[in-house]
């Protein structure tokens, strides 16, 4: 990729903002789960990243979390699969130690020209990746999650206004908001908070891997600041949603990082 996304928060200093929390991610080897996983690292956090099968791409994250201090725990494996979702908080809880944060990240989308091209297999497989495996994820979780601990899940800037060719993944997207608020009022008497970061265009390797070379060198070209984000300009928001100290009284929100576009609604 050029440029190569900024996703390693080279220039990032820990507070000990997460000292002693467990955190899984899930999507974490690469883009935004891995500045996550980093920074989370560098508050004092250790880490269970959940990935399909970049297995180079996961060890690099590694690397950068035990260099930043925490320990990681790589779980690769795919979250379509609802018993996969199970034994990664299974294997998260055991070999951390317990869960503190959980952080629904993963991502699948493919472009389509027109409706029509959108098949009923594409579109289940984007469910089960994208919303199938946050609820199951989550389900695993809760009997793990006690009061003070934090669900962060991922969101998108197509959840809020859609995206004529990413029709499966903007129906995910927003169901992923609408959940994020559902879950926490559902959650609050037990005070486990629950919010969402949805950010707008993002340069990461999703973006090369699923979109033409026309679009590619375009992308995030439309936003005011007139670029996409890179992944470290969004970890410290997961970061403020996991720390108490900073957000004990943020649940059932989304932030909307959209690089100055006005917000939809």
């Amino acid at each position: 990729m050029r440029p190569q996304p900024r996703d390693t928060m080279d220039d990032y200093v820990g507070r000990g903002l997460l000292d002693r929390r467990k955190a899984l991610i899930t999507g974490g080897d690469s883009g935004i789960g891995r500045a996550v996983a980093i920074a989370f690292a560098k508050e004092g956090a250790d880490v269970a990243i959940a990935y399909l099968e970049e297995h180079d791409e996961a060890e690099r994250t590694a690397e950068h979390v035990r260099a930043a201090g925490g320990h990681c725990v790589l779980l690769p494996g795919d979250l379509a699969d609802s018993r996969h979702c199970r034994e990664v908080v299974d294997q998260a809880v055991n070999q951390l130690g317990g869960l503190n944060v959980l952080v629904n990240n993963i991502a699948t989308q493919t472009p389509v020209d027109k409706p029509e091209d959108l098949t009923e297999a594409q579109w289940l497989h984007t469910f089960n990746v994208n919303m199938h495996s946050y609820f199951r994820v989550t389900d695993a979780a809760l009997p793990h999650l006690h009061e003070g601990d934090v669900i962060i899940n991922s969101g998108s800037v197509n959840g809020l206004r859609g995206n004529k060719s990413l029709i499966d993944y903007s129906a995910t997207k927003g169901a992923i908001h609408a959940w994020t608020y559902a879950m926490a009022q559902a959650l609050a008497d037990r005070g486990i908070r629950v919010n969402c970061v949805a950010p707008g265009p993002v340069w990461t390797p999703l973006i090369p891997a699923t979109m033409p070379p026309e679009k590619v060198e375009k992308f995030g070209g439309h936003v005011p600041l007139g670029r996409p984000a890179h992944p470290d300009e969004l970890a410290p928001s997961y970061v403020f949603f996991a720390a108490n100290q900073l957000s004990s009284y943020y649940t059932g929100e989304v932030i909307a990082a959209l690089g100055g576009e006005t917000h939809p609604g």
